[in-house]
């Protein structure tokens, strides 16, 4: 089994012969805020106020076929939110921020439901926070 990362022990990014979690589409956003001071005649004059929260948004699918249980792992997720779960962000065994991430949003979209309602394909955004 070879494992990619992990958010804490929630989500554990990872492929082998009987199951694939893996995510596509990562982004991370790293942005600071800043002040403009007008002066007369001349250009604005920047200043720096602080770095502000890191963000990463990816997509994952949750496929049956793959060894993953599509309702438990998005009931797992839908948990984390709403619990306000934090946990440390690895990826290729580092760490993606040097503090802990939040996941302040999924959406879900139902790809594959069977007779009596089993979900078999599900695909999940998520956004994450850094969390101080």
């Amino acid at each position: 089994m070879a494992t990619i990362g992990s958010w804490g022990n929630a989500l554990i990014f990872q492929t082998s012969d009987t199951r694939i979690l893996t995510f596509n589409n990562f982004k991370r956003t790293v942005s600071s805020s800043w002040a403009n001071h007008s002066r007369i005649g001349k250009k604005d004059r920047s200043e720096f106020i602080r770095a502000d929260l890191q963000g990463v948004t990816f997509t994952m699918v949750f496929d049956a076929t793959l060894g993953v249980r599509p309702r438990a792992m998005l009931d797992t997720l839908a948990s984390a939110v709403e619990n306000g779960e934090v946990n440390t962000l690895v990826l290729g065994g580092k760490r993606v921020s040097g503090n802990r991430f939040k996941i302040k949003k999924t959406t879900e979209a139902w790809d594959v439901v069977l007779q009596q309602g089993q979900l078999v394909r599900a695909k999940v955004d998520v956004t994450m926070e850094e969390y101080l």
